[in-house]
């Protein structure tokens, strides 16, 4: 006889929260042992390796260059949807003082994509004993190097991660929302994320003497406040942008003009159109200052990643399932972030949905901010995560 989707639902729950020391030990064991992008070598390593002890044999690895891909292919027909987990760390020393810290100086997981794996690969072991029941096949992408431009989603999207994929879903533990709230928002939410650095040569020479040489501090100040009018002079009020300038180095001496200077800075916007004009602009006012200021510049602009766009939809469908979830009450919809997210690639290509997942408490460790030395998380939203993913597994391959 077969069980009813709701007894199912509720069977697979059970089982994820006998889980919950396993997924809780497994977040931990990755907090104290982070990799930077790009660089992860442990980390995918120790995924396969649990994969496996669960049960899992179709389990693709390097795809893309350090991502993992996992399938479950459910006993009967049916569509075909993808949960995402990032698993790369920052290059932060951590100040926490807990069993779990980092092990390795300089290195942290100061965004909580140790917790995002570890709550997919719970989800993984609760729907592998639940493969029978399954109307069609979920693909399990755990995903490298998500802070460090170009990211590690465009290269496991070249390498096939997406294919034969109807729907995807990712998840991100916030420190910002209450625990046992969820964020769940259609259309735009997170920004295009761009960066710049201008490098001027000038003429350089004793501070004494300005006139026998070109100051690349005074061209670069003049830089920085002319960017500053490409928001609010060129750019529609209406519209979303922001440019800022984050570093500004010159000079080695007080009496010594700098014949040198370089400009770091970042430009975030919602609208294509608006990203292009941002670019254009910027290249204009730099050869202007070139031309005007007597200096030589050069411009390394990075297109990162572009901005991330929940699929009405798929959107509707989380929120729908999150209210039962955690009640409607606990159901957010917030305004959209500056903040950027490599997730945008797979929604460039398939419709789908990126949530936020509350880890915030009274407790003040909770408190602190995403990329903060201090940075953590309730790991109760370990299972909260887990939970919106069996929902979304129910909804598209049982109830189907």
């Amino acid at each position: 006889m077969e069980i009813g989707v709701e007894a199912m639902e509720g069977i697979a729950t059970k089982k994820l929260e006998t889980l919950q020391a396993q997924v809780i030990e497994w977040r931990r064991h990755l907090h104290a042992n982070p990799e930077l992008s790009f660089e992860e070598v442990e980390t995918p390593a120790f995924i396969v390796q649990k994969l496996k002890e669960i049960g899992f044999t179709d389990i693709r690895e390097h795809v893309g260059g350090r991502g993992v891909v996992a399938k479950l292919h459910g006993k009967k027909p049916g569509p075909t949807i993808a949960f995402r987990a990032d698993f790369d760390a920052l290059p932060i020393h951590e100040e926490n003082d807990v069993s779990y810290a980092s092990t390795k100086p300089g290195v942290m997981h100061a965004c909580g994509h140790d917790g995002h794996t570890a709550a997919l690969l719970g989800v993984a072991a609760t729907l592998f004993d639940q493969v029978d029941e399954l109307r069609g096949t979920i693909v399990f992408l755990f995903q490298h190097a998500e802070e460090k431009p170009p990211g590690g989603a465009r290269e496991m999207i070249a390498d096939g991660c997406l294919e034969g994929v109807d729907a995807v879903f990712g998840a991100h533990v916030s420190s910002q929302i209450p625990l046992g709230q969820i964020n769940a928002s259609p259309g735009a939410v997170m920004a295009a994320v761009d960066a710049f650095t201008v490098h001027i040569q000038g003429k350089g020479g004793h501070g004494a003497h300005p006139h026998s040489t070109i100051d690349s501090i005074v061209i670069g100040s003049q830089l920085v406040n002319d960017l500053q009018t490409i928001v609010s002079r060129r750019i529609n009020p209406m519209d979303t942008a922001v440019v800022t300038v984050g570093v500004f180095q010159a000079g080695t001496a007080f009496n010594v003009i700098a014949d040198t200077a370089r400009i770091e800075g970042t430009v975030r916007t919602f609208q294509e159109e608006t990203r292009a004009f941002i670019e254009e602009e910027i290249r204009a006012i730099v050869s202007g200052k070139e031309h005007g200021g007597h200096v030589t510049c050069t411009i390394d602009y990075l297109n990162g990643y572009p901005p991330l766009v929940n699929a009405e939809k798929e959107t509707e469908v989380i929120r729908d399932l999150a209210k039962g979830v955690f009640g409607e009450e606990n159901v957010l919809m917030l305004p959209a972030a500056l903040g950027g997210e490599d997730f945008a690639y797979y929604l460039e290509e398939k419709p789908g949905c990126f949530f936020h997942v509350g880890g915030r408490t009274e407790e003040e460790r909770t408190q602190f901010p995403h990329h903060h030395p201090r940075f953590d998380f309730d790991e109760r939203a370990l299972f909260h995560i887990g939970e919106m993913f069996l929902a979304i597994a129910n909804q598209y391959l049982r109830s189907h």
